[in-house]
């Protein structure tokens, strides 16, 4: 079965063909993914109208290109998938409206899918995809969360954060630096330099009983560092770099831990790790070093499939419908959620 699929949540345009009838894994046939980072860098963060304008540009050449690479017709496409919320409202319209047309064109089914699950089950393209159930960190710049996962459809909440995500904590930190957007990588650039036990950064909920994590007092407690370096005197190279590599340390810290937890207080021995920061070099290597000690499995994404991107839903779509959790439907009309609770869905 030849799924298509469209992503259009925030500022990233992703399509891609994923084929579920290959066993034991399906095959990604092909992919194709625009970034707006460049376009949205002159104001410092993501501006909705340009983000929906640009999705517009975008989506139908690169539906073109992804057919192309995996030498289908569009004819041969059995479903059309596509992003149906959370995200940025006139972003998911757009991919929504045009995958509901697309489809009606060609009288095929569509299936609307969570983005988070779309994360959520990108390892399964992996080439060591995970095995049900397992604990799932759930970490981008704009989610944190712990989730349970017995199968497909079946996910249980375990912790979130109460304010800002990981990669808000990242992201905002960033800018309190000085440095440009999308701020998460460029500070995990900087902290490679860096001491990361050069400045006492709080680690917020890290010893709750609860799995909740909280990322807006550190963010309030690298503004409150930079302002005493700033007071002092010039911020050097250096300890700009020993502020970044403190905060990375805090993140990944509250991160691990809180996952190890999750872990224990399940029974479960397998760790998936999806979203944009999962591709973060230091929380993988901290989680694969703790987690084998215990000897718990972590899986993740590959590093191209950690952003936002088509092929996790065409496949989410495509392994709900071999689940028998979801069915397409040749209902063309749509709306979106741009606040969705995964386990509600």
């Amino acid at each position: 079965m030849y799924v298509l699929g469209i992503e259009s949540s925030c500022d990233e345009t992703g399509v891609a063909v994923v084929d579920t009838g290959v066993l034991p894994v399906p095959a990604l046939l092909g992919q194709a993914l625009h970034s707006q980072i460049q376009m949205h860098q002159a104001y410092g963060g993501v501006v909705p109208e340009l983000a929906s304008r640009d999705h517009i540009r975008r989506v139908v050449p690169l539906t073109h290109m992804v057919l192309e690479q995996a030498r289908l017709t569009l004819e041969q496409i059995d479903v059309v998938a596509f992003t149906q919320g959370p995200g940025l409202a006139g972003a998911l319209l757009v991919g929504s409206g045009y995958a509901c047309a697309l489809a009606a064109a060609l009288n095929k089914p569509v299936l609307r899918v969570h983005h988070l699950e779309g994360h959520l089950l990108s390892p399964f393209l992996s080439a060591d995809p995970p095995v049900f159930p397992f604990v799932a960190l759930l970490v981008s710049g704009g989610h944190t969360q712990l989730m349970q996962v017995n199968g497909i459809g079946q996910y249980v909440l375990l912790g979130e954060t109460i304010d800002d995500a990981a990669g808000e904590a990242f992201d905002k930190s960033a800018k309190l630096l000085g440095l440009p957007y999308p701020g998460g990588p460029e500070l995990a650039r900087m902290a490679q330099s860096g001491n990361p036990l050069a400045f006492d950064l709080p680690r917020p909920l890290l010893h709750s009983k609860d799995l909740n994590f909280s990322f807006a007092g550190l963010k309030t407690a690298v503004l409150t560092q930079q302002k005493k370096l700033e007071a002092a005197g010039e911020v050097s190279p250096e300890q700009r770099a020993d502020l970044a590599a403190a905060t990375q340390a805090a993140i990944v810290e509250v991160l691990v831990k809180k996952s190890l937890k999750a872990l224990k207080q399940t029974g479960l021995k397998r760790l998936v790790v999806a979203g944009g920061v999962g591709a973060n070099q230091a929380l993988r290597s901290q989680l694969n070093e703790a987690c084998a000690r215990r000897h718990i499995r972590v899986h993740y994404p590959e590093l191209s499939l950690c952003t936002d991107n088509g092929a996790m839903i065409a496949l989410a779509a495509g392994l709900r419908i071999q689940a028998g959790v979801a069915k397409p439907e040749f209902d063309y009309s749509f709306k979106v959620h741009p606040r969705w609770a995964l386990e509600m869905q």
